[in-house]
């Protein structure tokens, strides 16, 4: 991976990465709140000897620095558009993965010029309830992200991998655990005020939307929904918890393929 950045007109730091040849179609990998752009590992491994991927570290997580002013789902989006530009790029596809779906999803109705495919992953137009965030945004302020830290592994990962796979979950863990605690409630804040029921029916692209058979955080009820929302998009259930792309990495690719192909015969 080669390591990029940029400072915003706003002066919000991004980090990213590449991989791949930039002379072949670019995907946008976007990750889930609390972890950074080292949860696509397993998926970039398999993407990048066909396309050019482009993994942001969205603000307030990894190496990209807290929202600068009031934090909103426009942010993160008006974020990813200004990587795309920095790097010349029209048109991608792109994959986002819980929090990373909704700015996927806002990209797609707000940027559709921008957007070539969409993979919306153990995401929902709205994610869980305004008491439900404001319950996380106490527990955190009150006792740092160590208080949520084995919960949030319980709603990530199915039993079954966090009995196989120790060593990614607790990589997982620690990258939570690090992170500054001011993106991680400004990424709850943006979460618990956003709701993109209204406006996903306007997205054109081809969309697949991944859920996970086991997750709790946005059960298959909400990829269901969201599927049915979306004209033309496509449903596959997966057997993972929440974070589906570390879990099923191999399933995952094939079904943001069946996006990208889609894409691709449209024209």
């Amino acid at each position: 991976m080669t390591p990029r950045s940029l400072t915003t007109a706003d002066g919000q730091h991004l980090a990213w990465d590449t991989a791949g040849s930039p002379d072949r179609d670019t995907v946008v990998l976007l990750h889930a709140l609390g972890t950074d752009r080292t949860l696509w590992d397993e998926v970039t491994s398999r993407l990048a000897g066909a396309q050019h991927v482009v993994r942001l570290d969205l603000r307030g997580h990894g190496a990209s620095t807290p929202a600068v002013g009031p934090p909103s789902i426009d942010g993160f989006g008006r974020d990813v558009l200004a990587v795309l530009d920095t790097l010349g790029i029209d048109r991608a596809h792109v994959a986002g993965v819980s929090l990373g779906g909704v700015v996927a999803q806002w990209l797609g109705a707000h940027a559709a010029s921008r957007v070539r495919s969409l993979t919306l992953a153990n995401t929902a137009a709205r994610i869980g309830s305004r008491d439900l965030w404001n319950t996380r945004i106490a527990a955190v302020t009150g006792g740092g992200l160590e208080a949520i830290a084995d919960a949030s592994l319980a709603r990530w990962f199915s039993d079954a991998f966090r009995a196989a796979q120790p060593n990614r979950v607790a990589t997982c863990r620690e990258r939570l655990r690090v992170m500054p605690q001011q993106g991680y409630l400004a990424a709850c804040a943006v979460l618990r005020d956003t709701d993109l029921s209204d406006v996903v029916p306007r997205i054109t692209a081809p969309t697949v939307v991944i859920g996970g058979r086991g997750d709790v955080a946005t059960p298959p009820s909400d990829s269901t929904w969201l599927a049915a929302a979306i004209p033309g998009a496509t449903l596959q259930l997966l057997d993972a918890a929440h974070l589906s792309n570390v879990e099923c990495p191999d399933a995952f690719h094939a079904a943001m393929n069946a996006a990208i192909v889609r894409e691709a015969s449209h024209g």
